[in-house]
């Protein structure tokens, strides 16, 4: 079976610009030759009218009466003036009386001038009457059509103007042809070599139009075989421009999206398979008697802890899959923030002990009450205290301020931390992004914690902020309005995430260790004194 030709676009496009071309060369050719031709007959009919006229004239002046009364024309004079007249211009000269009679002629076109024949009545009349043009035999004059123009010859007969005859000019219409014949070759070269440049043109205009889309509809393939790669170059600024740089725009996003689907899946897969591991071989070495009968209530114990760990894990992914499907509803109620914080961190008080961390401000703290889903709030502090703990160092501190203004309630937790480097501080607001990518501090972390945070604010018209000290600090700080607002969530004022960054000299930071563990210690030495 044939294979059906593909119909290209670079095909169809350079197909109908040629038609285009070649149409408008036909209309333009047909045109000129109509106008060429007009012209011609135009040019013909004046100078052929010029010439009977001269004639015509001449003839009159030349008349004279004979001693009987009749008129006679100077025939010697005319005999000579005529063919020289008639070369010059191409064309016949014929003096005829008022019957159509040939009296006097000169053939300049070939000789097929019949002088025999009479010129019709109903010529005749036209002639001697004014003015006759037309393409005729004349009656058998001619054997050949002829272009002719008749005037009339007047005398003075008895101081009357009378018509005595009539003159005759004429060219053969084959002339006509011939000249159509030179225009149409002129025009037929003249096109060829416009159309044959046009076609080069067109071709490589087309060509190159349609390249980008080529290299794109290329990259669609490799992007449907999982190639995110593929980039098109954006060589000019038009709409084929700006499709490329959309193009390369999509495939960013397809890449983004395809690496967070693909660190999705091993984040998911590593949090997954871990505790069912440790469940898995705790619960086996159980049953076979591996783990004698004294311990298993201590390993019991770690199951029951790993059991909780997949439930957060589950209750996380639950809560991304809200978030994505829009399902993330606030149920706003008034209630006691500082108490939210402080419940918070008496539920992370085991790790907080057991790595010596001061907790500093919640002496100064006094009730505040916000206006907000108490149940989100609350998974937004504990996500900051969690991860506060997480990378605080051993013996170092977490600072939390409650702060209580006319227009908005302000909560920041700061650790004692090694911070977070420039470059990765701009991401940790992103999904699926971790700092610790070894995790050997954040060994149960999705990186998820902090989208589900600044999603959290962003639905409370919040804002929330990382600010990083190298070497010294990172604090998150945000603040709920007073109020949420009513509007529409398309309407809700803007909210931003900012991350900023302050590395101090490096003089500085060698310093820095050395300034926090004398503050340690004026302030312990502080509160001795004082106890």
């Amino acid at each position: 079976m044939k294979k059906a030709r593909k119909k290209t676009l670079f095909r169809k496009y350079l197909t109908m610009t040629l038609i285009t071309i070649l149409v408008s060369f036909c209309i333009l050719g047909l045109v000129m030759l109509l106008s060429f031709n007009s012209n011609w007959k135009h040019e013909k009919r004046d100078g052929l009218e010029k010439n009977a006229l001269s004639v015509s004239d001449i003839v009159s002046r030349s008349m004279s009466l004979s001693m009987s009364g009749e008129l006679s024309m100077d025939t010697e004079g005319m005999g000579k003036f005529l063919p020289a007249l008639s070369r010059n211009n191409s064309s016949d000269i014929f003096i005829v009386n008022t019957e159509g009679k040939i009296i006097l002629d000169a053939q300049g076109i070939d000789g097929t001038l019949h002088t025999d024949k009479m010129i019709p009545k109903n010529i005749m009349e036209k002639a001697l009457s004014g003015v006759y043009d037309d393409q005729t035999l004349l009656g058998g004059v001619y054997d050949a059509p002829c272009y002719v123009v008749g005037v009339p010859v007047t005398a003075q007969i008895s101081n009357k103007t009378q018509v005595v005859g009539a003159v005759f000019t004429s060219v053969a219409a084959r002339s006509l042809v011939e000249y159509r014949k030179d225009i149409f070759r002129m025009f037929l070269f003249a096109s060829l070599a416009a159309f044959a440049i046009s076609f080069c043109m067109v071709w490589v205009f087309s060509y190159n139009m349609v390249r980008p889309l080529r290299i794109m509809a290329g990259a669609a393939r490799n992007f449907g075989d999982g190639n995110f790669s593929t980039r098109v170059p954006v060589t000019s600024r038009d709409e084929i421009g700006e499709l490329a740089l959309a193009f390369n725009n999509m495939a960013d996003s397809l890449a983004s999206s395809e690496y967070t689907r693909r660190n999705f899946i091993a984040n998911v897969s590593h949090e997954l398979k871990t505790p069912m591991t440790t469940i898995a071989g705790f619960i086996d070495g159980i049953l076979d008697g591996t783990i004698p009968e004294e311990k298993q209530a201590h390993y019991l114990h770690i199951v029951a802890e790993e059991v909780k760990r997949l439930s957060r894990l589950v209750k996380t992914m639950l809560d991304l899959s809200r978030i994505d499907n829009g399902e993330l509803k606030l149920r706003p109620a008034r209630f006691d923030i500082t108490e939210t914080v402080l419940t918070t961190m008496l539920s992370f008080e085991k790790p907080i002990e057991s790595k010596r961390i001061e907790v500093r401000g919640l002496e100064d703290t006094h009730p505040v009450f916000v206006d907000g889903d108490p149940d989100m709030i609350h998974q937004v502090v504990y996500n900051l205290v969690e991860n506060a703990v997480k990378f605080t160092n051993e013996t170092g501190y977490i600072q939390v301020m409650i702060g209580d203004q006319p227009a908005r309630t302000t909560v920041t937790i700061r650790n004692s931390g090694e911070g977070i480097a420039p470059e990765e501080i701009t991401q940790i607001f992103d999904r699926f992004y971790k700092t610790d990518k070894s995790r050997s501090k954040d060994k149960t972390g999705m990186g998820l914690g902090l989208y589900i945070v600044k999603t959290i604010i962003q639905q409370h018209g919040g804002e929330i902020t990382a600010n990083s000290v190298v070497g010294r600090y990172c604090e998150f700080s945000f603040w709920l309005p007073r109020e949420i607002p009513q509007s529409p969530e398309s309407q809700m004022p803007t909210t931003t995430v900012c991350a900023e960054v302050v590395e101090p000299p490096k003089a500085k930071r060698q310093e820095a260790p050395q300034r926090d563990a004398a503050e340690k210690t004026a302030d312990k030495q502080d509160r001795k004194s004082g106890s």
